[in-house]
Formats: C-alpha cells, structure tokens, sequence
C-alpha cells in the first residue's frame, strides 16, 4: 500500500515528468499549469502545491535535464576520456535513447532569453567541472574554448537533429551513427580538418 509521503513524492514525478513532455512538444509558452495537470491526472492545485508556479515547474525540469547531462559526463571514467569526441560520444549515447529530454533541450536553447541562456550557462559549467577533473587545461585562449567545444560535439547534432536527418541513411541518435561521428570527430581533432589522412 502506497503511503501518504510516498503518494506525494510519485505524484511530483509524475507532473515532472508530464510538464518535460509538454514543455518539449509545445514549449514552454504554449503550456499551461492546467495541461500539465490533466496530463498527470492530478489537480491544478496539486501542481501548485508542489512547484509553486510554472517557471518554478520549469526549473524543476530543468535541473532533471541538467542531471541526466551531468550523469552522461559523469560515467566517463578518466581512462577513457582522452577526447573532447569520447565526452560528446558519451552524452549521444545517453540522448540518443532519449527523445523527450533531447526535444526538450534543443526548443530550450532554441528560444533564445535569459532561461535559456542560463540554461546553457549551467551546461557550460558542467562541461568545464568535467574537463578539470579529467586533468584539462582550462586558462588560456584554448583552455577557455574547451568546454564550449565539448558543447559544440554535444549539442550540435542534438540541435540539428532534424535537419540532419533527411541526409544520414538512418536516425541521427542510431548507435551506429553516433560510432561513426565520434570516430569522425576524434579524426578531425587528431589530425585537423585539412590534415594529410590517417596511415594505418
């Protein structure tokens, strides 16, 4: 039998995750407190009573997203980290299987203002914890560019995605897509985008 605590708590996961549905297929403008609610049958109220208002449900989802990123970097150990296209490999892994959070993520950036901004701002900052505890260099011209190109491998297919689609043989997250484009990235970072090609 579920518990009153325990009820409370599927109840806020379950508007989490409806407003996360929403929010990536009509944005966030376009959703109301009311369809969040309907969609998680509960109450209007009880959306509120847990988040407050719907920018501090949006934050709420937020921060799922920014976790699920964070968890992406995170399993990369230091060994096999040598690579900004290794990191990026890693997050299109996790995203490839998630489509919800990837739609998500790219109407977030996408719509421009201060919550977006910020949002990438957080993603930033996550980049650059990773590179520093992976032993990167982070001062410099370089090292100031580092994390933003971890975000470049990232992000780009995810924002592209479906432009990019009509000219790949298969979806833009399909596991052997991703391999190649992570040996394609590791290529251009190994030898340069105009270097002599690899000898085996």
């Amino acid at each position: 039998m579920t518990t009153g605590n325990e009820a409370d708590l599927t109840a806020r996961a379950r508007i989490r995750l409806a407003a996360l549905g929403l929010f990536a297929r009509q944005g966030f403008a376009g959703t109301s407190l009311r369809a969040i609610a309907a969609e998680a049958g509960v109450s209007h109220a009880l959306v509120r009573h847990h988040y407050g208002s719907k920018e501090g449900l949006r934050a709420a989802v937020d921060e799922d997203v920014l976790d699920t990123f964070d968890t992406a970097l995170d399993g990369m150990g230091v060994q096999e980290a040598g690579t900004l296209a290794e990191l990026g490999a890693a997050s299109a892994h996790l995203f490839g299987s998630d489509q919800v959070r990837r739609e998500y993520l790219r109407r977030s950036l996408l719509e421009g203002g201060e919550i977006s901004a910020r949002l990438f701002a957080r993603l930033l900052e996550g980049a650059r914890d990773r590179l520093v505890a992976l032993g990167g260099e982070v001062e410099g011209p370089a090292g100031r560019w580092a994390p933003y190109q971890v975000l470049f491998l990232i992000l780009g297919p995810l924002v592209l995605e479906p432009v990019m689609a009509p000219g790949l043989p298969a979806p833009v997250f399909d596991p052997e897509v991703v391999a190649e484009r992570s040996r394609a990235h590791q290529e251009l970072i190994a030898r340069g985008l105009l270097g002599a090609p690899r000898t085996e």
